[in-house]
């Protein structure tokens, strides 16, 4: 089990804290951005394979920005420190 951070860029949250067991992902947190809906990803997400997070969300675009915070978190579960 490892406790990952991950810096993102071109979103208001700065930073995206996981745990990852295996290829199981929980404890969802992000620093900064949009509390609730951040807070609402992170459940909804707890418990998924980095794959099955990849793969819905992944994509996800916030206006022009070209990401998304869904979008790194998809980015940070498929990295590898």
């Amino acid at each position: 089990m490892e406790e990952i951070t991950y810096k993102t860029t071109g979103t208001c949250a700065k930073f995206i804290h996981f745990t990852r067991d295996g290829d199981k992902i929980t404890n969802i947190r992000f620093e900064g951005g949009c509390n609730g809906n951040l807070k609402a990803i992170g459940r909804l997400c707890d418990g998924m394979s980095a794959q099955e997070i990849n793969s819905k969300l992944l994509g996800n675009l916030c206006g022009n920005k070209g990401t998304s915070c869904a979008d790194q978190l998809a980015r940070a579960v498929m990295s590898r420190p």
